[in-house]
């Protein structure tokens, strides 16, 4: 038995031969083949430009993280700038060399030994002293100087130049507290700024009270680097929400240690920012 296609005219003719063509039936049935193939158009159209916009919709939001990301990397640019200029404008105190003490001459009188000649050849500051009129606190010299008649006492002078042995010089400090805002290396998240923004997108969890809320934004966090690359003193110095902070310091403090900052070739605390960026999808 051959198959019948209830569609084909000549079928469709031969059902209503010697009938009411105008009756509805009649041109239902002619005109379903168009009736099909505009549906199927219509569904084809409508597929592509829905794999259109979903194309579309993936490239811009790329598009969009790409461009955060360069954004926040400026950011950190701009902070580390500002920290320079800030630094370079600390004026350098002059050292000022301390004064040194030096012993005061001690006292002297002059005492002549007796020498035979005529008296017209003898001056008055040259004749014999008896040694009755001699002070018996000063002591003698072949000149009389002035001075302190104490051998044990010290006096300042910070006019008179004197050579003297430079004291040991005191042992370098190793280990300095000081944290330091901009050094020769600044410290480095493990793999650069791109893991750094791959870490944080993937370990943020956003607040569910934020998201019912529809808050989002940028929250700035402090930190320390220490020596060993490990993260301290974490706080907000830009808030958004409460929520966001709190998450910004959670993500912040879990973070894995970092590569030092460096001055002068030895690991130094260095204070750094990082900005945490909340986007609702």
């Amino acid at each position: 038995m051959s198959k019948i296609d209830l569609y084909d005219p000549k079928w469709i003719e031969m059902v209503f031969q010697g009938k009411n063509k105008a009756y509805g039936a009649y041109k239902l049935r002619t005109g379903t083949s168009k009736r099909n193939i505009k549906s199927l158009t219509i569904l084809v159209v409508f597929f592509a430009i829905l794999g259109g916009f979903l194309v579309w919709k993936v490239q811009a939001d790329k598009a969009a993280a790409e461009r955060q990301a360069y954004m926040e990397a400026m950011e950190l640019s701009k902070l580390q700038e500002k920290a320079k200029k800030e630094q370079k404008k600390e004026k350098i105190q002059p050292k000022v060399p301390p004064k040194k003490e030096i012993p005061v001459a001690r006292q002297t009188q002059k005492f002549t030994a007796p020498v035979i000649k005529k008296d017209e050849l003898v001056k008055e500051e040259n004749q014999v002293k008896q040694m009755d009129k001699l002070d018996e606190k000063v002591a003698v010299g072949t000149e009389t100087h002035e001075g302190t008649q104490d051998r044990t006492v010290e006096a300042v002078r910070n006019d008179i130049a004197v050579a003297t042995t430079p004291p040991p010089a005191a042992p370098k400090e190793e280990v300095s507290n000081k944290v330091f805002d901009v050094v020769e290396q600044m410290p480095s998240f493990p793999g650069g700024m791109g893991a750094l923004q791959s870490y944080l997108g993937q370990n943020i969890r956003y607040p569910v009270v934020a998201q019912e809320n529809g808050v989002q934004g940028r929250v700035t966090v402090s930190f320390v680097v220490e020596r060993d690359g490990s993260i301290t003193d974490v706080t907000v110095v830009k808030s958004v929400d409460p929520s966001l902070d709190k998450e910004a310091v959670r993500v912040i403090k879990s973070m894995p240690r970092w590569n030092p900052g460096k001055q002068n070739g030895s690991p130094v605390r260095v204070k750094y920012n990082v900005p945490v960026t909340f986007r609702l999808q």
